[in-house]
């Protein structure tokens, strides 16, 4: 994936943010990315790789020495990235003034909350197997750095969606059964029934048994229903279903394009 913004500058090599899987082409680019993502950016994204990328491959070899000089002298994070931002004039004054105070608010977080913080927002990026590995970060925590068996429910809850997002069904149930068993939530108890019933193989612990009522399944059959009706309208299929109108030459070479599309997106959510 690529990101291509406005202007697009003479560069060579690209930079490459790993977390959301893109190239950056330009300082525009490189900003919006910063300002946008500040969860994403604001520990250990100003190092060598990305001065380098300012100062080869934007020609801002002034303004590299400068940061790195600044970044020796031990300078907050978030200061070296509003420099970056007030350099390449894209953003005001006022929207860098903005960005440093989402960081400040960002800093004063508990480490277990920052990190879900983190972990949510890679998972509507749909980086399911770096959300999962910070969730996992947060339950292997002490239990009193870890917060509340609320929090915690919230965690193991969404620790099973990113699971069941990566096919892994037998870990989702494990980890909706152990925030169920923190919270109580109905909501968790009917995920454990989805999984149950879109695969049988997903065996509940023995205790949920009596909770997955005739009721509940009931109602978990509907909701599948509609979800199923939902997903035969996807885009997906229908583009897998004009690609089969075509002669069978153009299909040949449809499938080949579109099998790339899909590796490709199953490279990114298994990252």
């Amino acid at each position: 994936m690529s990101l291509i913004l406005c202007r697009q500058e003479p560069v060579k090599r690209p930079f490459y943010f790993e977390y959301l899987g893109i190239r950056i082409y330009s300082s525009q680019e490189l900003c919006y990315v910063i300002y946008n993502n500040p969860l994403l950016v604001m520990e250990g994204f100003v190092d060598e790789s990305l001065l380098e990328f300012i100062r080869e491959d934007l020609d801002m070899a002034f303004f590299a020495a400068k940061l790195e000089k600044w970044q020796k002298s031990d300078e907050e994070e978030a200061e070296l990235l509003a420099m970056i931002l007030h350099e390449c004039d894209y953003y005001s004054a006022v929207e860098v003034g903005q960005f440093r105070q989402k960081l400040a608010s960002l800093r004063r977080l508990p480490q277990s909350e920052l990190f879900k913080e983190k972990a949510d927002f890679l998972f509507h990026k749909k980086q399911y197997g770096k959300a999962a590995a910070l969730y996992l970060k947060i339950l292997n925590m002490a239990r009193a750095d870890r917060g509340s068996d609320g929090f915690t429910a919230k965690v193991y809850n969404n620790l099973g969606a990113a699971y069941a997002r990566l096919f892994l069904m037998d870990k989702a149930c494990s980890a909706y059964e152990k925030s169920y068993d923190l919270s109580k939530s109905e909501e968790v108890l009917k995920k454990i029934c989805h999984l149950n019933q879109w695969n049988a193989s997903v065996k509940p612990g023995e205790r949920f048994l009596p909770l997955l009522t005739e009721e509940l399944q009931k109602v978990c059959r509907e909701e599948r229903e509609l979800a199923d009706e939902a997903a035969g309208k996807a885009q997906s299929l229908n583009e897998l279903d004009q690609l089969f109108q075509k002669d069978p030459i153009k299909r040949f070479q449809g499938a080949g394009e579109l099998v790339s599309k899909w590796k490709k997106e199953y490279r990114n959510i298994m990252s």
